[in-house]
């Protein structure tokens, strides 16, 4: 796959209809996936667990991208075959998350800011180098009684931008994710509060630093109530204020908009972003940038087990196809019968 630049690379991830599989989870966080099977976390079984979804038949014409982690980068198939190459082979684009976690923001309990600016330029020459094409960092966002408060945001969205322009320095198209997480009590009114806010101070961070916008992709929440909210919305209210946010907010020379599941079961994540096809979108791609709504049902399929792989496998690839089909409007519900 030969790129004439960062614009090409962001456009053939999200093309066709095609998403990201966000496999970039930390040990720790692998550790607690797996400890929900009862399966050891060593670094041979996250190898193959990985190596199970990167070699299934879905991965191809449905996932553009796959975002790693650093162990995961460096790691060899069990044919001794990088995992990068093994997934270029089935036309998807390897990328890294660069980002080292958060921390409190001013000794706050409820606030954080995401750590990872110091030594990003020296880690991101070595990803390059390893093969990666793309890259991710998080921002997280916490709604609270008065929070997220605007110096919070602004924090955040600064090191989003500086991590952008550092990636675009070393040749890598970075996945800006600013998430306004799901968890807590506050209405979807408060979520697309900060949501807006969130984006507004991203992008005018993004141009204050000159950051190429057509060579990067959005990996943002959708607007939701606190998942301890009384009151849910429906799944079209969702889809119809997650479109109105974006159309306000993000610049239409951003090539795709990739979102996060946030702790949507997978098929509701499916359905929320069919809806938003269906309605007709907007000016850029519309897909998905997934880990356990893409991940779930191999996970529990898969038990850790080599005789399983191939129904993990399947299951993975019925939930690739249903967000591609999703990706382009297509999707039903019939299908997952």
């Amino acid at each position: 796959m030969n790129f004439s630049g960062l614009s090409d690379i962001a456009r053939y991830i999200v093309s066709d209809g095609k998403g990201i599989l966000a496999a970039d989870e930390s040990n720790p966080t692998c550790t607690k996936r797996f400890d929900s099977i009862n399966v050891e976390s060593t670094e041979e079984n996250r190898r193959n667990y990985r190596e199970t979804l990167f070699t299934a038949e879905g991965m191809k014409e449905n996932i553009g991208g796959t975002i790693l982690f650093d162990e995961t980068v460096r790691q060899k198939a069990r044919n001794e075959k990088q995992l990068t190459e093994v997934i270029l082979e089935q036309g998807a684009l390897p990328g890294i998350k660069v980002d080292k976690g958060l921390k409190p923001f001013n000794n706050s309990d409820i606030e954080t800011l995401t750590q990872g600016l110091d030594d990003l330029d020296e880690r991101c020459s070595e990803y390059e180098k390893l093969g990666a094409k793309f890259t991710k960092w998080r921002a997280v966002i916490n709604i609270e009684k008065g929070l997220p408060s605007q110096e919070c945001i602004d924090a955040n969205m600064d090191a989003l931008a500086q991590y952008a322009k550092i990636a675009q320095k070393n040749n890598m198209v970075p996945i800006v994710e600013p998430e306004v997480l799901m968890d807590g009590e506050h209405s979807a009114e408060d979520c697309l509060d900060a949501t807006s806010r969130s984006l507004k101070s991203l992008f005018a961070f993004l141009d204050n630093y000159n950051v190429n916008i057509e060579g990067t992709l959005l990996k943002p929440n959708m607007i939701t109530a606190g998942s301890n909210h009384p009151k849910q919305l429906s799944e079209d209210q969702v889809a119809e204020l997650t479109l109105g946010c974006l159309k306000e907010h993000v610049p239409a020379n951003v090539p795709g908009i990739a979102f996060l599941s946030g702790g949507q079961s997978d098929i509701k994540a499916t359905h929320h972003l069919d809806i938003m096809n269906k309605l007709g979108g907007g000016p850029w791609k519309l897909t998905f940038s997934y880990g356990r709504a893409l991940q779930q049902a191999a996970l529990k399929t898969w038990l850790g087990k080599e005789e399983n792989e191939k129904n993990a496998q399947d299951a993975f690839s019925h939930r690739a196809l249903m967000n591609k089909l999703a990706a382009l409007g297509k999707w039903s519900s019939e299908l997952e019968e």
